[in-house]
């Protein structure tokens, strides 16, 4: 098995490819690495490369119906400000799936995508206050 030193992938299946890479590279920071729309894109955020698979890509095809659903995973990006992010996030009109809760960890919200998957922002508690 050979692994990619320089990202960890994640495949995302998606009904519109060009929505989901607005959506990423609009709101989260993302870039656009490689885009086959409407089929397939992939965008890169430090050392995450989210693939994003359309009905016509192979991922899309290769997944048994039961295998998953959207939204059953999630992916994790560590924000600074977590209530900044939340309001500009909501002043952009995107969908929020929860309230933004608190554990010993720190504080979290889940996002979801125009496909529904869901997008954990959380911002980590300060090292003093654990």
């Amino acid at each position: 098995m050979t692994a990619s030193d320089q990202y960890a992938s994640v495949r995302y299946l998606v009904p519109d490819v060009r929505a989901a890479v607005d959506f990423y590279t609009t709101h989260l920071g993302f870039t656009l690495n490689t885009s086959a729309a409407p089929a397939f894109a992939d965008v890169v955020r430090g050392p995450l490369r989210l693939l994003l698979s359309g009905p016509a890509s192979s991922g899309a095809r290769a997944t048994p119906e039961d295998a998953a659903t959207a939204g059953g995973n999630r992916i994790h990006l560590v924000v600074d400000d977590l209530d900044a992010e939340v309001t500009r996030l909501r002043e952009a009109g995107l969908p929020f799936r929860s309230d933004v809760v608190s554990g010993p960890g720190g504080r979290q919200v889940l996002l979801a995508d125009p496909a529904g998957n869901l997008v954990e922002l959380f911002q980590p508690a300060e090292s003093g206050s654990r």
